[in-house]
């Protein structure tokens, strides 16, 4: 299969109504998107990913109208978070309607809605046939894509087309709430905040921990993620570290000596936006141990340190 890579929402939605998967750019990351009114483009997914069929997937929307087309239901916390965070970095689970396919959701009665602000995925969304389900642009285990070449990388020749737009803002993945309960409960942490969150909806609280015999609601709750090739040191803030032979750093902290690639950040927003693609940097250029600055668990820095924690095996 040929990958088409334009710069055109109109040709990359023409494709994706003709029953093909596409990849598109997000204000988070990459996403690789099929109309769910394509139940065999839907399985095209997991197979260019190599996605475990259990794991669900987000259903994105061009505006906020046509939620209805994919959820049952919002209740009183639903709608306030989305006339706050909507279009935004936020996806929120909800109780599905059923002609929704079975693939999307994993067999689960609730489904993920986003609504991206990104002005090329919002005019590719308008034009495209029915709402978009689409997971992260890479191989699953991988580390996301923040950009049209490393999609290009993990999956050129398996899909459609790739609609080129300009690196992701954030580079983390979208913040996740469970709607579907009387509580809404936080499932995975990204841009938008759990302190905005409870801003907004003070009942607002994480997730408690499930056992991974349980199904996820969500994507990023149960299997390896964001993984680079190189293995993960975490360390904290002004912690002496002894630089292995071909290793890196990233953080806001001082570079230990000796490390051969640095990534020094001089914000958690640039912490956010560049640790994806800093670890596809260090695979290429060969890096085998990758130390990584641990934030704050609040704020922005309770998102990266998921991402790091994920990546390091210690979820």
């Amino acid at each position: 299969m040929k990958t088409i890579i334009t710069d055109s929402p109109e040709e990359a939605a023409a494709i994706l109504n003709a029953g093909n998967i596409v990849a598109f750019p997000t204000e988070t990351v990459y996403g690789l998107g099929a109309g769910i009114c394509h139940p065999d483009a839907v399985s095209k997914i997991f197979i260019a990913k190599e996605r475990p069929s259990d794991n669900p997937l987000i259903v994105h929307v061009a505006d906020v109208d046509q939620i209805g087309d994919v959820a049952a239901e919002l209740n009183e916390h639903a709608k306030k978070l989305v006339e706050r965070f909507f279009p935004g970095p936020l996806t929120l689970v909800l109780r599905k309607n059923p002609h929704i396919p079975v693939s999307v959701t994993a067999g689960l009665d609730t489904v993920g809605v986003r609504c991206p602000s990104n002005p090329i995925a919002h005019e590719f969304l308008r034009r495209a046939c029915c709402p978009v389900a689409a997971p992260s642009a890479n191989i699953s285990g991988v580390p996301s894509s923040t950009n049209w070449e490393t999609v290009y990388k993990d999956l050129a020749g398996k899909i459609s087309c790739i609609l080129r737009g300009n690196p992701s803002e954030i580079g983390l993945e979208s913040t996740i709430v469970d709607c579907s309960g009387p509580v809404p409960l936080l499932l995975r942490t990204g841009a938008v905040t759990l302190e905005q969150l409870q801003d907004v909806v003070p009942e607002t609280i994480p997730a408690p921990h499930t056992e991974k015999s349980t199904p996820p609601k969500s994507p990023g709750l149960k299997y390896p993620h964001y993984a680079p090739e190189a293995s993960i040191v975490l360390i904290r803030h002004g912690e002496p570290v002894t630089a292995a032979p071909q290793s890196a750093y990233i953080g806001r902290g001082e570079t230990p000596e000796g490390v051969a690639v640095t990534k020094k950040c001089r914000s958690l927003e640039e912490y956010g936006r560049e640790l994806f693609s800093f670890f596809r940097q260090c695979d290429a250029e060969g890096i085998r141990v990758i130390y990584c600055e641990l934030p704050e668990n609040r704020g922005l820095g309770r998102a990266i340190r998921d991402r790091l924690q994920r990546a390091a095996g210690e979820h």
